[in-house]
């Protein structure tokens, strides 16, 4: 039985996308490790260094790999420090979504009534207001940060974790294990963290894989618009703000942090998709 077990699951991890995989593991070995490694500062400005294109074209210079910008800031550890900023951004966005939006699916769909009501309506007051308006309107008011980033776009996404653990909670508490605690006499909250959350993780986790490429992408759009990150700190949205006016002379200051957000967020997507056929029994049959 161990045997077979085991070989299920290298059978499962062979079928992982394994390009996916690999890219984000490389993005996050390089945000966290890049920084410290690098020569350069990524707010370090060099007037004589400044607008040199990649290493591999005329006029490049082999200590700036991927060019400099219009202040001589050496791009590559630009794209790595902005790397750090998004990954960290879209952990603690996804893990305060997580929490708060799960506790309160798993009150609106296992006590239902006024609290599944109350719930709901708010889950849906807050799934009609689009992340970047509220967030421009918050930078407006309070000034924008990484703070405001974070809270913006948690006060967007738990309002989804809620809605997806409210309804998979309605489909498990009729359950016969379920009903099978709650005549032995089981506290509510006792069904609710042994019996019901255990069976949610898989769909938790799962979802929150697939949010990862949503909130990175949020967070470029909302740096590119000046409603995100302030600078000097580097991020990929803003990096693209900076080189969106010389697209056709400083191309590489844009390029790079756009090919650095669609591989993240395609990676992501993909890992995501993988995970979803593998805990969900009813795809994997197909």
């Amino acid at each position: 039985m161990r045997r077979k077990r085991r070989r299920t699951g290298r059978t499962r991890l062979a079928r992982a996308p394994k390009l996916a995989t690999g890219i984000l593991l490389v993005t996050v070995l390089v945000a966290v490790f890049g920084p410290m490694i690098s020569s350069w500062d990524a707010t370090e400005t060099d007037l004589v260094a400044r607008q040199l294109p990649p290493a591999w074209m005329d006029g490049g210079d082999s200590s700036h790999w991927l060019g400099t910008d219009r202040q001589g800031r050496d791009i590559l550890i630009r794209v790595m420090v902005g790397a750090r900023v998004s990954l960290t951004i879209a952990a603690l966005v996804i893990l305060i979504s997580c929490v708060i939006g799960t506790a309160l699916g798993l009150i609106a769909g296992y006590k239902g009534g006024w609290l599944d009501a109350v719930i709901t309506r708010l889950v849906d007051g807050m799934s009609a207001f689009p992340p970047v308006l509220v967030a421009l309107a918050v930078a407006v008011t309070v000034g924008s940060s990484v703070w405001v980033v974070v809270g913006v776009l948690s006060l967007v996404l738990w309002s989804r974790y809620a809605r997806l653990v409210r309804a998979e909670t309605l489909s498990w508490k009729e359950r016969e294990f379920v009903l099978a605690a709650v005549v032995t006499g089981c506290r509510p909250t006792r069904i609710v963290l042994r019996h019901v959350l255990p069976n949610l993780v898989n769909t938790v986790i799962v979802f929150s894989t697939l949010q990862v490429g949503y909130v990175i992408l949020s967070e470029a759009a909302l740096s590119f618009l000046g409603a995100g990150v302030p600078p000097p700190t580097p991020t990929w949205g803003g990096m693209i703000a900076d080189g969106h006016n010389y697209i056709d002379t400083l191309w590489w200051m844009w390029v790079f942090p756009g090919i650095a957000i669609a591989g993240v967020i395609v990676s992501a997507n993909l890992l995501g998709d993988w995970l979803r056929d593998e805990f969900d029994p009813r795809l994997r049959q197909v």
